[in-house]
């Protein structure tokens, strides 16, 4: 029984050596595989990129020559008894408020081509007498200057192509593709950052397609540090190339807390290409005013969900030529759908000038396709004056619908508004805070011209309209409003 016994004990003491030799190569594995990881993690060093492309990361500095006027402008009221006191002052200590002065400013850049063409913020050169080019000089070499001529600005992406002429070709990065890059991507800034010389940032895309105020903006977020100076200057993805325009920052304090913006390369290098072959911009120009469709709108013109465009006043120009109206929703324009008003004016911006392009909208129920030849937006712009602002005008109370106090338009509120003596529709001449019309923004002075997409020119009308929407099941009634001539549409619930 001993010796049985003592076989057992072995036997067991050779099963836990080797468990334990088999978990110390376990382990051992995993400190491998640890380290491993670990190396490819660090990754390599940013040197050998910021190398390849920094020859082509230029500093711009611009000069503009500001006219100065006589007296103690900004410090006392001119006229004022203290003007002369103040004049003295600064005779005294040197001050020549007559003599013109020069305001240097400080930017960005970087060169697209050999024979060099240079890419930067409007901003940056905007209004400057003269443009200087510093190119990082590298590997020892003495710095260069050179004087850049603009070849062509575009205010709504904030962009501008230079131009200076080497003794010989220029190093050059490329535009990469903007809309593959992805948030959490890495990605370099590169500039002048507080005109402390040439500079490199790293960090990550932290958003895409971000809007600030343009209708054509497209911006990349990042946390790369971004600081004044650096406008202009390019955001280069892990390949070297450009997919950004560093041009804004989101501070309290004016210096960098990691959300920056640059403007999308899918949009500078057409904005680019325009510039470099017209010396200005050539933007499709579809000629409607046009508002997002929101869940209510959508429910009150029979729409399955809110989507497209819609159509609030078709001026004259390319779209009523082709017969689109106002109540169309712009469902899909030249081949893609339009998901909201923002993607429209986008597409239709970079859509070539004189191309017929198929526009399909949902009118009355059903679909329809219309073809429309676009102009030019920089022709139309330029054509339009304007429209003045007109004030609102108190008028007699006659009916209380939906939380509005509504007026037949006669030819007195026609006079009292300044609207056109044609002009047909319903006043609205007070609005209960308390409604949802008042939370829409709908004012006193608005003029109601169409309830349900039909004309109104009676409170009839509008009670008429009203029911048929009940009777067809909705809960709300699209009204189209006009404030100052500015036509735009609003759902208003049905329900009591």
């Amino acid at each position: 029984m001993q010796a049985k016994a003592r076989s057992v004990s072995v036997r067991w003491d050779e099963r836990i050596e080797w468990m334990r030799v088999m978990w110390l190569a376990f382990a051992g594995m995993l400190l491998l595989l640890a380290q491993t990881v670990a190396v490819q993690a660090r990754g390599e060093s940013l040197a050998p990129l910021a190398e390849k492309i920094s020859p082509a990361v230029v500093n711009i500095t611009t000069s503009t020559l500001i006219e100065s006027q006589a007296g103690p402008q900004g410090i006392v009221p001119e006229g004022s008894p203290f003007e002369d006191f103040f004049r003295e002052f600064q005779d005294r200590n040197g001050d020549d408020d007559d003599a013109p002065r020069r305001s240097n400013a400080l930017g960005s850049g970087f060169v697209i081509s050999e024979d060099g063409f240079i890419v930067t913020n409007n901003h940056v050169i905007a209004e400057a007498d003269e443009i200087l080019v510093e190119f990082f000089p590298g590997d020892g070499q003495p710095k260069q200057e050179l004087v850049a001529k603009v070849i062509g600005t575009d205010e709504k992406t904030d962009i501008a192509l230079l131009k200076v002429e080497a003794s010989g070709p220029l190093k050059y990065v490329t535009f990469g593709d903007s809309d593959v890059a992805r948030v959490g991507d890495w990605v370099i800034a590169m500039g002048n950052p507080l005109g402390q010389g040439f500079s490199v940032s790293a960090g990550i895309v932290s958003a895409r397609n971000r809007e600030l105020s343009g209708s054509y903006d497209d911006y990349i977020q990042t946390d790369a540090a971004i600081n004044r100076g650096n406008s202009g200057g390019p955001l280069f993805n892990m390949d070297g190339e450009v997919i950004g325009v560093n041009t804004a920052i989101l501070s309290p304090n004016g210096g960098s807390i990691g959300i920056g913006f640059s403007m999308a390369s899918n949009v500078v290098v057409k904005v680019v290409d325009q510039l470099r072959e017209f010396g200005e911009t050539r933007r499709g120009w579809l000629g409607v005013r046009i508002q997002d469709v929101t869940p209510d709108m959508a429910e009150a013109m029979g729409l399955e969900k809110p989507g497209g465009a819609l159509i609030s006043d078709v001026p004259e120009g390319p779209a009523k030529e082709a017969g689109l109206k106002a109540g169309d929703v712009i469902t899909s324009f030249d081949g893609v759908e339009v998901e909201d008003t923002r993607g429209l004016v986008r597409q239709v911006g970079e859509t070539e000038v004189g191309k017929s392009v198929r526009v399909i909208v949902h009118r009355d129920g059903g679909t329809q396709t219309v073809l429309v030849t676009l102009g030019r937006r920089e022709d139309a712009e330029r054509a339009d004056s304007g429209e003045q602002e007109r004030e609102e005008a108190p008028v007699d109370e006659d009916a209380d619908i939906l939380g509005l106090t509504i007026s037949p338009l006669t030819d007195t509120l026609r006079e009292d508004l300044g609207l056109d003596a044609d002009a047909e529709g319903l006043v609205i001449s007070d609005v209960d805070q308390a409604s949802e019309a008042y939370a829409k923004g709908l004012r006193a002075g608005d003029l109601i011209t169409e309830a349900g997409q039909q004309k109104v020119e009676t409170i009839g009308d509008l009670e008429e309209r009203m029911e048929e929407s009940r009777e067809a099941g909705r809960k709300s009634l699209l009204l189209l409003v006009r404030r100052g001539g500015d036509p735009r549409f609003v759902a208003l619930s049905l329900e009591e």
